[in-house]
Order: C-alpha cells, then structure tokens, then sequence
C-alpha cells in the first residue's frame, strides 16, 4: 500500500483536492427515561476509523481536532481503526490527542486494523496521552455523571468481545463504545441507553443518496452502514462515516464527520 500511493503523497494530492471529502459535524439528541434523567446535558464526541498512515493525509486530523475544540464536549469517544499499516503510524494522532482536554475524559475501543498489527503499542501511545483504552471494560464518569459509565467492546470479529466484562459494574446509564454494528452480536441481551460504531465509513463511495457502492463487512454493517437506528429492545445506535480513508485516499458522497451526542 506504502508503495502504491508513494508514502503519502497521493493521499496529500487528494486531500487538498477535496477528495478526502468535508469534515463536518453531525448531531443527535438522546432523551433518558424519566428515571435516568441527568442533572444537566452530557455533550459527548465520538470520531472513528482514522486509518493514519499512507491512505490518509494528517490534514483532515486536523480539522477534526479543531472541530472538537469548538465543540468543547464533556468527552472524547474513539471508534477504533487508528491506523492502516504499522502501529507506528498511530504516532501523528498523539499530539493532538495530548492537546485534547475533555473534562470528562478520553476513552477508546480498538477496531479490526488496530488487531492486525502492534495494537499492544497503539495502546501504550494513547495512554501515554491521556487516553483511556476500554477493551472489554467499562469507566464511570466523574461527577456530576457518576451513574452514567462508558462501556467499551472490544472487535467482533478480529478482537475478542465479552459483554459480561464490558458492562461489568456499570451504573444505571450506559454509553456503549464499539467498533463495528456487528458487536451488537455480542451484548447477549445486556441493556445499553445509547451505542456508538464506526467500521463502515459509509461506504466511504456511495451514491448521492448516500447508498454504499460496496457493502462494508459484516451482517450488521450491512443494514447499519451508517446513521441512527433504533435497535429492538435496547437504545439507540449511532454510526459515523468516520474521519479517514481505507485502502484509497477517496471519499465520494460519504463525507468524514465528528458526531456529537448530547444525552439528558
């Protein structure tokens, strides 16, 4: 791949032609049961599926990082695949992440490019800048939100997903964080408030109606290529189109995006 698009430069002409597509910030709206009510709004940032390295120009991080500072959210979620390629491609994201100060806090999941090579490093990185990697796991907020906990899913087909642990000891709201639609697959039953995936990209080239030209993997992904969708029985699930590009540095009619969530 590093050969094909000579080191970067190919997804450096396509970035600054446009053809990484626009950054932009999409928003929901969750409302609890009365009973689960927060004491005041949680605004939460969720971005995904970077792929940092040659398919990707380190400009469109950029964007997004300047975006969350605007948006100044209570905290930072990520949906997994940092990088394609070596784990050390993960490095250009860190400074920025470091930057990043939500006051709640930085969690992440990791997704099936992270599995495929050094995730171990990938890790090591984003807890050395503040970020709390949730494989298998779930974090409470702190106050006012300490009812509220993030619950993290490790990958369900290239990681190795265990929804007793990850729900372990979680309050009465749950955030659910995974990668892809299909951890839905895992959950046997257990009882989320709302869930956040990436993976599919949108396609990342879909039709003007934002019908993918390729189906993304997955017998969830599938149905679930992107959007908000109400799952039977459970909260809602939200999945982004993402930030970056897989395999080529093109997006058509599946622009990147930073999704914010205020949930009350």
């Amino acid at each position: 791949m590093n050969l094909v698009l000579m080191g970067g430069v190919v997804s450096a002409l396509s970035y600054h032609c446009g053809l990484h597509g626009r950054l932009g910030v999409t928003r929901h709206a969750i409302a609890l049961p009365e009973g689960k009510r927060l004491p005041r709004p949680l605004k939460i940032a969720f971005a995904s599926d970077f792929h940092a390295g040659p398919p990707t120009h380190a400009g469109i991080f950029h964007d997004l990082f300047a975006a969350i500072a605007t948006e100044q959210p209570d905290v930072l979620l990520l949906g997994g695949d940092y990088v394609s390629g070596p784990a050390a491609n993960a490095a250009v994201m860190c400074p920025p992440l470091a930057a990043c100060q939500p006051p709640l806090g930085k969690f992440a999941v990791l997704g099936n490019h992270d599995l495929s090579t050094d995730d171990a490093d990938i890790c090591r990185r984003f807890e050395a800048v503040g970020v709390q990697m949730l494989v298998n796991r779930a974090m409470t907020l702190p106050a006012p939100f300490g009812n509220v906990s993030i619950c993290g899913l490790d990958d369900p087909w290239t990681g190795e997903p265990d929804a007793a642990a990850a729900f372990a000891g979680a309050g009465a709201v749950r955030v659910l964080l995974m990668h892809a639609p299909d951890g839905l697959l895992s959950l046997e039953g257990r009882q989320y408030d709302v869930a956040f995936a990436g993976h599919t990209h949108g396609g990342q080239i879909a039709l003007r109606d934002g019908t993918p030209l390729v189906l993304p993997e997955g017998p969830l992904s599938r149905p679930y290529h992107y959007g908000r969708f109400p799952v039977r029985g459970n909260g809602e699930l939200i999945v982004s189109r993402g930030v970056g590009c897989s395999r080529i540095p093109v997006r058509i009619n599946a622009n990147p995006e930073l999704v914010i969530c205020t949930v009350q």
